[in-house]
């Protein structure tokens, strides 16, 4: 079966990693120049098999209120408030007010990442892609007894999964994790041995290689102009090529592509993609930022991936740099990089691994998350279009999804029973 892949980003390229395996003939499209250039590019590089949660927590409407009063909290809206973000939000809080959904979400979304794992694990044993990888765990610190009564609590549907976590006492924490020598209160941590690191783009870049030798059709610097619909089916893409004009304002050439199923993993762009089709896909850009500076001090840098609870930090190892993510903003597609952030990017950091990277250095980046409005990604065919299928709204675990998001849809494109319970990610569910 010929397949049309749209979004060369980690979700996309997994996507026709599998569906190539399974003897479809894939092409992927994208309007940047290779693969990973967007939310694959910066992320925080923690594959985060079992700490995973709902963008529509009830908690978050308590806290996120409260993050918004902190000039140094984790969620930020943009004012004037937008309309798309007004009916974001009111999206989210409808969804995180609905009796027993977020435990429905949760168990959903952590079900989907033991496929991941099983997956990554599977490429790692057979493509041998260096991508700084690591499967030392994650640890995520308590500063107080309050916040280990909430991660306590999380620990009872990891038990039922059979996923493997430890609470630490703050120095078995600092024997995990020597480096944790700053001011910060450390109460505690969970630690969750299962868990991964890696670079997103690294693997991105290293499978879209693999797919190639698979023979995947890679074509980089292609824009989606418009769509042939006849009778709910699609017929083809109107394609604008600008892979061989190497001017920056060159008009491109028009080009038509065909195939029997076509898949949207865009990440942000599969919203416009989406509405051009007809379809209701309430995506959000959540924007997120990033610092990655190389280790200065061995003895002083993370080891793995230290979520930090107090600035809402991912702090994760990959070789020889660190990267540190925080922030959840809704501003729509604002790509400025306010200094105000990466200072706060920076002492985070510092309280947490004094003197252990040479900030100085540090690359900053910012990016937009593809968040649904109730938190789990959406994946399978869609009843407009009998030829479609969704593979986007990742929001922050994009990166550790992605492959057991990409093998879900290869079962479902094949019309195989899907290998988990598949409800909370219908791709339609938005659709009116």
């Amino acid at each position: 079966m010929k397949v049309i892949v749209a979004g060369a980003g980690v979700v996309g390229m997994t996507t026709a990693w599998v569906l190539a395996r399974r003897g479809h003939q894939v092409t992927v499209i994208d309007s940047h120049g290779g693969p990973a250039m967007e939310t694959s590019r910066g992320n925080a590089g923690q594959r985060s098999y079992g700490f995973l949660y709902p963008w529509a927590d009830p908690a978050m409407i308590r806290t996120g209120l409260q993050g918004l009063l902190r000039r140094k909290g984790p969620l930020k809206i943009g004012f004037p408030v937008s309309g798309r973000t007004l009916q974001f939000l009111c999206m989210t809080a409808d969804f995180a007010t609905r009796r027993g959904l977020f435990d429905v979400n949760r168990r959903a979304m952590l079900q989907l990442a033991m496929l991941s794992r099983e997956g990554f694990e599977e490429v790692d044993r057979t493509l041998k892609i260096d991508y700084d990888q690591a499967s030392l765990g994650l640890l995520e610190t308590a500063s107080n007894r309050e916040r280990q009564s909430i991660l306590m609590q999380k620990t009872r549907l990891l038990d039922e999964l059979g996923i493997e976590h430890e609470w630490l006492n703050p120095r078995a924490a600092r024997l995990h994790e020597p480096g944790l020598l700053g001011s910060a209160p450390l109460h505690g941590a969970m630690y969750l041995p299962g868990d991964a690191t890696g670079d997103s783009q690294l693997f991105t870049r290293g499978l879209a290689e693999a797919c190639r030798q698979q023979g995947v059709d890679l074509r980089y610097r292609v824009e989606i102009t418009g769509w042939d619909i006849r009778y709910a089916r699609i017929r083809g893409i109107r394609v604008r090529d600008y892979a061989m004009h190497q001017a920056e304002h060159a008009e491109g050439s028009t080009g038509y592509l065909s195939a029997d199923r076509y898949v949207l993993a865009a990440g942000c762009g599969s919203r416009e993609l989406a509405r051009q089709l007809g379809l209701s896909l309430p995506l959000y850009p959540v924007k997120g930022y990033s610092l990655t500076a190389p280790v200065r001090n061995e003895h002083r840098a993370p080891r793995s991936t230290v979520l930090d609870d107090h600035y809402k930090l991912a702090i994760t190892r990959l070789g020889e740099r660190v990267r540190v993510t925080g922030f959840a903003e809704l501003t729509d597609f604002h790509r400025r990089l306010p200094e105000r952030r990466l200072q706060t990017l920076r002492q985070g950091f510092n309280e947490r691994f004094p003197g252990s990277v040479d900030l100085g250095m540090a690359k900053a980046w910012t990016g937009f998350r593809p968040m649904t409005p109730d938190g789990p990604p959406a994946i399978g065919p869609v009843r407009q279009l009998e030829n479609l299928l969704l593979n986007t709204g990742h929001g922050t675990f994009g990166w550790t999804l992605s492959m057991g998001s990409a093998e879900l849809l290869g079962q479902m494109l094949d019309g195989e029973k899907p290998s988990i319970p598949v409800d909370a990610f219908r791709a339609d569910r938005f659709s009116r």
